[in-house]
């Protein structure tokens, strides 16, 4: 199965080669559906589209205000429901975002669950940005804010906004000209100084800026979350006093000899040295008071996410590989610090120590039980001269050089940020670590499945794998990752298939697409049951919400069998009435697949509106009475995956030919009522639990098994040594008066006279 798995993740993943795909929307039949003044105050008209693609001028009156245009014409924003989301974006002539406007999508997500004006409000962040020195590098493109549930559809929207604008500005049309006359190269070259590599104490560091320091007490980080506008999060201030301490952070660039060697000591700047590939370089960061610059990220996933990186529009963030620990700083008088870390800059980064660069820190703050607002601090980092050495060199001649002509106003978008890597890809990268888990987590499985006659033939060791590993699959898959399968995935997918399928969107929730891989790859081995049985959330909370209930003596109920029969086929018309509901508007499907309390108990973790969380609650309680009550007759999921899974290739589950006839104990016994009365396991219903399979080699409940223990017991009776001996000794007969006599003494004395 894991073979199966990556064999089909990397085919994908070839597929899904980086690619640009736009959407053709129409921007003048949306413009007639909003007012010019949405995206710039007292605008009255808007004008003709022009160029390709399009952008359509604002005016007020006569006088040019901006420019509007459809996010989905310059970049790729298809979404979740494997449609364009389009978004009108108003820019003015210099490049700065003015306003947005969602105008048309098919996100369920947004439909039903996340408001709308939620998800809108995570963009607003980018009304006033400057798009300009992002499109030309000098700035480091604006970060989305997260909406928890909806994290992949808010950063699709907020990635085709940056790149729309990018292209846009970059193509001449808006925004300065990026087209430039041939310059002349600069006369001087910088470097790092090889050959200046002294040992300095603390105090003369920190006067020339060796060592850089950001100093941020209780009051100025509670003003700054005041003056954000953000008024939950001024309402939940940080405890304490004014004048305490939030964060005393300091930052040096260790690759450079004169501050390595001060603040590493000798051997640990030498071991620094030999560790640097070409190009590399070492920053250190320390840090003490009330927050930690790590971050709980770095505990769950080895991710730092609260420092980055930034220069010249460029950004890097560090993960664990990149992280070395350090007890103490070596140089004189450097104080106790409660973190250091050495950080080395990951190969794709290239960071140039002769020019400023930024360490950017994240300060969040909880304003609700899952909500958190964020700010960010800069510390300016720049190298001092004293380590500098420059080289003269001869300028380039420009005197022949052409000057260049000033893009057309219907310039193509040029394709520089095409080279840029996909959103797909950032995700992936930034999301290792549960990667990695999740694959082990399916090596695991897989495991357990090609050895399950070695594992239930342990009925408590097997007991314990289970519920652990559902405990794993809901707590960590489900309620941490928001890893839940729907089947909303079969809906869109298929919908996709039929409208013009976009890899990019799907890879961009790594774990989801990891899970259906493994699913699809189950399909051909087991059916839908290593997905029902053991990587479904809510399939894991339903048990073993049930098995609580079992232990607390919760009377079961079982339904009879012919009432059984024909529930379960409730499933599949479920799923094909959202079937056919999709090829006629896949967001009415999406909005009844709501059935499924998927989104409310595990993706929103019962943070909802009253009735989902009453449907979801009342759904598991039944589930304490009748086990997996939804999966057995409501699951459209479950039946979606059970159509395919007829195909699968192998028989795994032994049956004994007793079984049916006359023995009926798998088919009382099992947990979801799937093995029929004559015997045989309907692999449509079957979720795998493998409780039959612990029965079949059970010799103490299995009929079958309990005559193969008789017979060898009688065997080993036989064969005993005391029924041995008994066999070869000597013969008792029984004579007229009824006294036994031995054989022997039956028989003539031959020595004794007659």
């Amino acid at each position: 199965m894991a073979a199966a798995i990556l064999a089909v993740i990397i085919a994908l993943c070839v597929i899904a080669a980086p690619r640009t795909a736009h959407a053709a929307g129409d921007l003048a039949n949306y413009l007639s559906k909003v007012a010019p003044g949405e995206f710039f105050p007292e605008a009255d008209r808007f004008g003709a589209p022009q160029g390709e693609p399009p952008i359509a001028p604002v005016y007020r009156g006569d006088q040019l205000k901006g420019y509007v245009y459809l996010d989905s014409d310059f970049a790729n924003s298809v979404g979740y429901s494997g449609k364009p989301i389009h978004i009108l974006v108003g820019i003015d002539p210099k490049g700065v975002i003015t306003g947005l406007k969602l105008v048309d999508h098919k996100e369920p997500i947004v439909l039903i669950g996340i408001p709308e004006p939620r998800i809108v409000a995570a963009l607003n962040g980018l009304l006033g940005k400057d798009m300009t020195p992002v499109a030309q590098g000098a700035e480091h493109a604006p970060q989305a804010d997260i909406v928890s549930g909806a994290t992949v559809t808010v950063l699709v929207m907020h990635d085709s906004i940056v790149r729309g604008a990018m292209r846009l500005i970059r193509s001449g049309r808006i925004g300065a000209s990026t087209a430039t006359a041939t310059a002349a190269q600069p006369n001087v070259v910088k470097s790092v100084d090889p050959d200046k590599s002294e040992v300095r104490d603390w105090t003369s560091l920190l006067g020339d800026g060796s060592v850089r320091r950001l100093h941020l007490s209780i009051g100025d980080v509670n003003d700054a979350f005041a003056k954000s506008g953000n008024a939950a999060a001024a309402q939940n201030p940080e405890p304490g006093s004014a004048d305490d301490t939030f964060i005393d952070l300091y930052v040096a660039l260790a690759s450079v000899p004169t501050i390595g060697r001060s603040l590493l000591g000798d051997d640990g700047y030498q071991r620094l040295k030999a560790r640097l590939q070409p190009g590399q370089q070492a920053i250190i960061v320390a840090g003490d008071g009330a927050y930690s610059f790590k971050g709980s990220a770095y505990v769950r996933g080895g991710i730092f996410d609260r420092i980055e990186v930034l220069q010249e529009g460029a950004s890097t963030r560090f993960c664990d590989k990149n992280h070395t620990r350090l007890g103490g700083l070596e140089a004189a008088g450097a104080p106790a610090l409660r973190e250091i870390g050495l950080f080395v800059t990951p190969p794709e980064f290239t960071l140039d120590p002769t020019e400023p660069w930024q360490l950017q820190l994240l300060v969040q703050r909880t304003t609700g039980n899952r909500d958190k607002a964020f700010l960010t601090f800069d510390l300016n980092y720049t190298l001092p001269d004293i380590y500098l050495k420059r080289e003269t060199r001869a300028a380039a001649p420009a005197a022949n050089a052409p000057a260049a002509a000033p893009a057309p106003a219907t310039t193509t978008p040029a394709p520089a940020d095409e080279t840029e890597e996909p959103l797909w890809m950032r995700i992936w990268r930034t999301q290792t670590v549960n990667i990695g888990i999740t694959a082990v987590a399916l090596a695991v499985l897989t495991g357990i499945f090609f050895f399950q006659n070695v594992l239930v033939r342990r009925p408590q060791l097997y007991t314990w794998v289970r519920r652990g590993y559902l405990l794993f699959v809901l707590v960590w898959l489900g309620w941490y990752a928001n890893a839940q399968l729907s089947v909303v995935n079969v809906v869109t997918f298929t919908n996709s298939l039929l409208t013009g399928f976009h890899w990019e969107f799907f890879l961009a929730a790594p774990l989801i697409f990891i899970l259906w891989a493994a699913t699809a790859a189950g399909l051909l081995f087991w059916g839908r049951g290593p997905f029902c049985g053991w990587l479904c959330p809510f399939g894991a909370l339903q048990e073993l919400t049930n098995t609580v209930a079992k232990w607390l003596k919760v009377p079961q109920i079982t339904v009879p069998w012919g009432l059984h029969e024909r529930l379960w086929p409730i499933k599949y018309i479920i799923f094909l009435g959202l079937f056919g509901l999709s090829l006629y508007s896949v967001a009415l499907a999406e909005q009844v697949a709501e059935v499924e309390p998927f989104k409310t108990a595990i993706i929103l973790k019962f943070a909802r509106s009253w009735p989902f969380v009453l449907y979801a609650v009342a759904l598991l309680g039944i589930g304490l009475f009748i086990e997996r009550f939804f999966c057995r007759y409501l699951c459209p999921l479950g039946a979606a995956l059970a159509i395919p899974g007829r195909i699968r290739t192998f028989e795994w589950l032994r049956r004994w030919k007793e079984c049916g006839s006359p023995c009926q104990r798998c088919a009382k016994e099992c947990p979801v009522q799937s093995i029929h009365p004559e015997g045989h396991i309907n692999v449509n219903e079957c979720i795998y639990c493998m409780h039959c399979q612990e029965l079949y080699y059970d010799d103490q409940r299995c009929p079958h098994m309990i005559q193969v223990r008789l017979k060898r017991e009688k065997f080993e009776a036989m064969s005993s040594p005391t029924m041995r001996a008994a066999k070869a000794g000597p013969k008792t007969l029984i004579t007229h008066a009824g006294q036994p006599l031995t054989a022997s003494a039956q028989s003539p004395d031959l020595t004794r006279p007659s």
